[in-house]
């Protein structure tokens, strides 16, 4: 990776006001940092133990706060010193249950909702709504593993604000978040037909509206090649390890899950669904005024309209529909869903995709049949903790096996070159929100896009550029070690010299202006435990170190943040203006070191 500006320019003016003791020193280095951690994104390997096993034994409790920090990273939006101290006190099994336990809410379209009652008639909701109440809910809200694993869950069930049909409907959106969110502890079965029957993923993936066969028309083939590719086989046949089937016949290359003719027959199956509401007449299918739109129709799942339905045979992936004499659509549909979620894939291919979302980017063989045999048998059981429904699919043992995998709770795994994943940008300032307890004056969190990889994180919520999200999971840095060493690292599709200047821009700019709407910002974070301690620099590093970073920095590191530090004096007369430069040195200095871009 080439360096960012030439051996004398700092891309960062330094900017701080206040007296020489104040200004912060080494932005040549907090760069060198930033671009340091991005090289060392081979960090995204998974571990090379080649035994498998449906067991994962560890300790029931966190040994030190540094593990319970490392737990929290993987499994929330961002560890605080509040759950750290609970997670240390309680252990493993106790926050999971009681995580598991909370209900699921509808929190991003009640706040939808609140918005539009409060706009002047005529004044339709906007896009940003949605971005407020993700930052809200990830940064506040109590259910923070359903947080994280719906955030995960929504960019494997891809929808795109960045798409025009998508984006003239926010409360849509906003519901579309909060299914994700209701079945992210359930069965994926149940979560791929909710996620299949959205009129958001409809309007996406175009399956809303999608007609029969007629003359020269054919179904929609979009979500019929998406369903199966994306969101439960893949392309390839996979061993219960996640290793691709060689064809021993075809010079030993991967076996094709599906070809041309599984996908037109599965188009056939998403014919005849369109909006929600009181009865199927054809103008509310195509969604013409007439009759009256249903009010809800963009929240509510997709209705069956039997006229619209093909009644011709349907062959996909080794099973036939026959061809139907009364249209059932819904009889259908749930065939084709039945045939995917009992595939040998689903569990590998959805397995290790939370693997790499939630813990590492190159999970080991061995990991990944963990997880899917967890996901198979619909239990996960250890010394740790034991959950499950019994049923295949169940996600909650899914998630448990993924987090409390030996390989996920090893610490030895930190000095491992080829273990966890680049954090990626949403991620990193949802642990700044988390980590310094950042609360919105206006109670909304008023924070729109953040696309912008110059001047903002190069990444919003529920704005991916595609259906194959904002980085594949197979994705390989060209040139690069990453490459070299035969390791993915998905995250580094968006990551470039700009975007890392641009992130390192805006941090400087929020650890100590806040972020969001208005002036000052509507997001601010509550530094008062880095200031109680400001006065020593060395208890200031550890605590950035334990709710940012989990313990990992490394003596340079430290070296770097106490060097900054120190240089800045404290008044005697007036101490808070030193304390509070101090506490943003840290801050900053350790969101730019690797072992926070690198999630290990």
């Amino acid at each position: 990776m080439q360096t960012v500006g030439g051996p004398d320019q700092a891309p960062i003016a330094p900017g701080y006001s206040g007296d020489r003791h104040e200004q912060p020193i080494g932005w040549r280095n907090s760069i060198a940092i930033v671009l340091t951690a991005l090289v060392l994104a081979a960090c995204g390997a998974g571990s090379s133990d080649p035994t498998t096993g449906a067991k994962s034994d560890a300790v029931p409790v966190p040994t030190t706060q540094n593990e319970a920090s490392r737990f929290l990273a993987q499994s929330t939006m961002g560890a605080n010193q509040s759950s750290i101290s609970s997670l240390s006190a309680n252990g493993y099994a106790i926050w999971l249950d009681e995580q598991f336990a909370m209900p699921a809410r509808s929190a991003h379209q009640a706040y939808l909702d609140a918005v539009i009652a409060s706009l002047p008639a005529g004044q339709p909701e906007e896009e940003k709504h949605v971005m407020h109440t993700f930052w809200n809910q990830a940064a506040t809200a109590s259910d923070q593993l359903r947080q994280r694993v719906a955030f995960a869950l929504s960019q494997i069930f891809v929808i795109s604000l960045q798409d025009s049909n998508v984006a003239e409907h926010p409360r849509g959106v906003a519901a579309y978040l909060d299914m994700l969110g209701r079945n992210a502890f359930g069965n994926y079965r149940d979560l791929l037909e909710a996620v299949t029957l959205h009129p958001m993923m409809g309007l996406y993936l175009s399956h809303l509206r999608n007609q029969k066969e007629s003359g020269n028309r054919v179904p929609d083939q979009n979500y019929a090649r998406e369903v199966m590719q994306l969101l439960s086989i893949g392309l390839y046949e996979l061993n219960a390890d996640g290793t691709p089937m060689l064809d021993p016949n075809n010079n030993n290359k991967p076996t094709e899950t599906y070809g041309p003719d599984d996908i037109a027959g599965m188009s056939r199956v998403f014919t005849g669904f369109s909006w929600a509401g009181p009865d199927k007449q054809d103008g509310r299918f195509f969604g013409n005024s007439s009759p009256t739109p249903d009010p809800n129709r963009e929240v509510l799942p997709m209705q069956a309209y039997p006229q619209f339905h093909s009644t011709s045979e349907k062959r996909f992936l080794k099973t036939t529909i026959p061809a139907q004499g009364t249209p059932d659509p819904l009889g259908s549909l749930r065939i084709a869903l039945d045939r995917l979620f009992n595939h040998h894939n689903v569990g590998p291919f959805i397995g290790r995709q939370l693997i790499q979302r939630l813990v590492t980017s190159n999970p080991s063989p061995a990991y990944v049949a963990r997880v899917a045999e967890a996901f198979n048998s619909g239990r996960f059981s250890s010394t740790l903790y034991s959950t499950g429904s019994g049923r295949r699919g169940d996600l909650r043992a899914t998630i448990s096996a993924v987090l409390l995998d030996a390989d996920a709770r090893d610490m030895t795994k930190l000095q491992e070159p080829g273990f966890g994943k680049v954090r990626e940008p949403v991620l990193r300032l949802a642990a700044w929100m988390r980590a310094f307890n950042a609360r919105s004056a206006s109670g909304s969190f008023l924070l729109g896009t953040t696309d912008n990889p110059a001047s903002s994180l190069g990444q919003s919520p529920l704005r991916s550029p595609s259906v194959f999200n904002f980085y594949r999971p197979g994705y390989v840095p060209p040139n690069t070690g990453i490459a070299a060493a035969n390791l993915v690292a998905p995250e580094f599709q968006i990551i470039h010299e700009s975007s890392v200047v641009g992130y390192a821009n805006l941090m400087r700019s929020v650890v100590r202006n806040g972020i969001g709407d208005n002036s000052p910002a509507d997001i601010q974070p509550d530094y008062g435990a880095a200031l109680a301690v400001a006065d020593d620099p060395n208890k200031l590093i550890d605590l950035v170190n334990l709710v940012l970073t989990y313990g990992t920095m490394r003596p340079d590191t430290m070296s770097a943040i106490r060097e900054a530090v120190t240089s800045v004096t404290i008044n005697v007369a007036n101490p808070m203006p030193g304390r509070q430069n101090r506490v943003y040195l840290a801050a900053l200095f350790a969101m730019s070191a690797p072992e926070f871009l690198v999630q290990k």
